[in-house]
This record gives structure tokens, sequence and C-alpha cells, in this order.
């Protein structure tokens, strides 16, 4: 097993730059609209700009969040929130293009109590896992500043200048598996907080992806129809698949983590398979694309091995964010923001293609955003 994938690093990080640096930070408001910001899951109206800030609308609630155009991997993130009595809200970071940011991502929460002890839910808090290391909120109509330095796998977070998160992610259970790039945003939950100063500076980054699928040309490139009949058609930046048959990887990979949107019709059926032989096979795994919840293996399940639990919130013909990590013997899937399957008795260890499946005429499969790097 790669011990830096699933132990994480023991060391404790950059020393991020002092608060008052402002060295290489490109602001992200200009303080009089929205643009360079996309809001997501809401109307319009869910965030407006007013007194040169940032302002959630009482009427736009969850889940409309407010995100940036651009995603971002390691980077110093800073910006200012005015809590004025009852206010809750959150800042996301590495938010996925679909699915649950405070899951798939991370979530910073923005709350007004003085909880003595901090909670999981506390201002500064990695909602709902981590608590602050204490609660220094100011919440009667003041500004808070709040900084966020994410370099894998270290994450700090300071709330008015005072550290409240050191955290090692690769060292926690659940914060290991969660993406490492993605959008900055703003949750709604109602309440009109206000965010101004806004910036961002970049860090170097420290992964290394392979793109599979992005657009019509990666599929000669990339992919190799290898049995059936099943109709693989790329529709921009979609690969859509119907019938029955196999698509598979031109490289091969023994350990990987894979990562890609999936959407399908009502009860589809297909599936992503990995270390087996070039042709099909039942001697190869795979993670069965199933949603039917009352089936044996249901979607995330490894299909004959492990049945997920619990069984993920995915919805016919909506968009949700998968990851499949193989390590040696181990085998990790996320859908949706859930771990549904951690399984480490895998005995298969060849290096071959990763294939997808399709199983049903007429119940078709989205994919899009197809990448995978290798491990180890």
């Amino acid at each position: 097993m790669t011990r830096r994938l699933f132990l994480g690093s023991l060391a404790a990080g950059p020393v991020p730059a002092p608060a008052d640096d402002e060295t290489g930070f490109v602001s992200l408001f200009d303080g009089r609209s929205l643009a360079g910001w996309n809001v997501v899951d809401g109307p319009e109206s869910a965030f407006y700009v007013k007194d040169g800030a940032i302002v959630i609308h009482r009427g736009s609630g969850f889940p409309a969040w407010l995100r940036t155009q651009r995603r971002y991997e390691n980077f110093d993130f800073r910006c200012e929130v005015f809590i004025e009595g009852w206010a809750n809200s959150g800042v996301y970071i590495h938010a996925p293009v679909h699915g649950r940011p405070t899951w798939t991502g991370l979530k910073i929460n923005l709350f007004q109590k003085h909880d003595d002890p901090p909670l999981a839910e506390s201002m500064g808090a990695i909602f709902p896992l981590v608590a602050p290391r204490k609660v220094n909120v100011r919440s009667r109509g003041q500004w808070n500043s709040i900084r966020i330095v994410s370099q894998w796998p270290s994450l700090r977070v300071w709330i008015n200048e005072e550290l409240v998160q050191d955290m090692d992610l690769a060292r926690h259970s659940e914060l290991r598996y969660r993406l490492r790039s993605g959008y900055i945003g703003i949750e709604s939950l109602s309440y009109p907080l206000r965010f101004r100063n806004l910036r961002i500076k970049e860090l170097p980054g420290n992964e290394q992806w392979i793109t599979l699928y992005a657009g019509p040309s990666d599929l000669e490139k990339n992919w190799i129809v290898t049995n059936g009949k099943a109709r693989w058609e790329p529709v921009g930046p979609m690969l859509r698949a119907d019938g029955l048959g196999y698509l598979g990887t031109r490289e091969r990979f023994r350990d990987f983590e894979f990562q890609c949107y999936i959407r399908g019709s009502h009860h589809h059926n297909g599936g992503i398979m990995f270390r087996g032989p070039a042709e099909p096979s039942s001697a190869r795994y795979e993670i069965q694309l199933h949603d039917v919840e009352g089936a044996v293996y249901p979607t995330g399940s490894l299909y004959g091995f492990q049945r997920c639990r619990p069984y993920p919130r995915i919805e016919p013909e909506r968009w949700f964010p998968f990851q499949l990590l193989v390590d040696g013997s181990h085998c990790v899937v996320r859908v949706n923001g859930d771990t549904v399957v951690d399984y480490d008795k895998l005995e298969q260890k060849d290096s071959t293609p990763v294939m997808l499946q399709a199983h049903e005429a007429g119940k078709w499969i989205e994919y899009k955003e197809i990448r995978i790097r290798r491990l180890g």
C-alpha cells in the first residue's frame, strides 16, 4: 500500500507567509459586481453586491452557493465577513462542479456562537468533523478576517489572525479522500452575511493527472472499444454510453486514483472495471453503476465482494462526482461525497486497462471530466 496516500505525510507542511504580506495576491471581487463568480443551485438573486460587499440574500436558501469561475488546488485565500446576531454560512474550498460541496470538498464553518469548548460546528470548524482550536468570532456587527492556506496535506485556518486549524488532512480518516482541487465558494443558509476583500494567491500544485476524456478528440486518443455493441458517443465534453459493451483505456494502470462526473437514466446499469484482462471477463474488479437501492450491488458497490454502504445520494439524470482509489490490496469508492466502499482484500495486482461498461440498451450513462493519476 502507498503509505503516502493512505496514512499521509509526517511533514508539518509549508510555513505560510505573514498575514500582512499581500505579495502575489489576486483580487476575486471588484467591489461592484459578481463578475468572476457564479450562483449554483439557486436563483440569480441568491447573492448580490451592496456597499462594496457580497451579500447573501435572505430568500436564497440552502443549497444555493456562490463559486469562483476558476478552480484552485493549493492556495492562500483571504477575506472578511461581517456578522451581526445569529448567522450561519460557510466558505467552501475544493468544491466540485456537481454534487455536495461540504462532503466532496471542505467547508470552513461560519457561525456566531461563542462555543466553549469549541464544537465541530463552531466558527472555524471543518464542518461537521473537526472543531477549531478556539472560537474567537466577532458577532456584534463586526468584520472578521479569514485566512485559509491549503497546500496538501496541510490545511491551516486563521480567524481574526488567530490559528484555529492546523491539519494534516492525509491523517484524517475521512478528509484524506476529499477533492484536492476545486472551487472557492460561499454557502447560503439565508442569513445576510457580507463578504469583502476576497483575494487569493496560488501556491505550487503537487498532483499530476492524465486527462482521459474532456472532449471528442480524447475518445480515439485514449480509449479502445474492446467488445460488444454499445454505442460510445462523444457529445462535446460528455461521453455517452448506451447498449451492451466495453470501452478500455489504451494505457494500463495498477495503482491509481480515478475521478469523473457521472449521470444516468432511471435504473441505468453499467460499471467501471479495473485489474483484469483486456478482454471482458469475470476475472476483474467492477464498481457497479446501478441506481436501484434494493439491488444486491447498487451504485458504488465492489461487485461480488462488498455492497456499498450507505446507499449513495444520487438521482436519475443528475450529475454526481465519482472517485475510485486503488492501491495495492486497498480499494476506496466515493460517490457524491460519501465513502461507500473501503475494501482491503484485493488479490489481483496486475497493471491493466481501466474499462467502462455499458450493460443495457436504453439505459444510458454519461461521463465527463474523466481523469486518472498514478500512485506510487
